[in-house]
């Protein structure tokens, strides 16, 4: 027996798409993946946002130099508080929106891709 095989037994190969349609366990890990990524990144930016909103308000009761402060004849709490945070709040959105658009095309581009050429009939 040294030829060769002439007879190989192949599992059939089910796209990734398949399998979270069928809610295999492949599929359900690799839905699991991206609920995580999505998830990971939205704490962290509500985080971000936490420590801000809280840290601001914190940073001008706490020190009356920044508090007394004024721009342009306008208090310095209010110029923040009123006027530059919502342009901040809109990055942080924008930023937010690119993140988690970039997150589902690398899962679509991992669950779109080409079976290995090895495993091609």
């Amino acid at each position: 027996m040294t030829g060769p095989r002439t007879r190989v037994v192949r599992r059939p190969r089910y796209p990734v798409t398949r399998e979270i349609d069928e809610q295999t366990g492949l599929g359900e890990a690799y839905m699991r993946s991206l609920l995580r990524a999505q998830l990971r990144l939205a704490v962290g930016l509500c985080l971000v946002l936490a420590v801000v909103v809280a840290g601001l308000p914190l940073l001008f009761a706490l020190v009356p130099e920044v508090r007394e402060r004024t721009v342009l004849g306008v208090p310095l709490p209010w110029l923040v508080l009123g006027g530059l945070i919502y342009p901040w709040f809109v990055a942080c959105g924008w930023w937010y929106v690119r993140q988690a658009e970039r997150n589902e095309d690398d899962f679509a581009e991992l669950v779109d891709r080409d079976p290995a050429p090895h495993d091609r009939p």
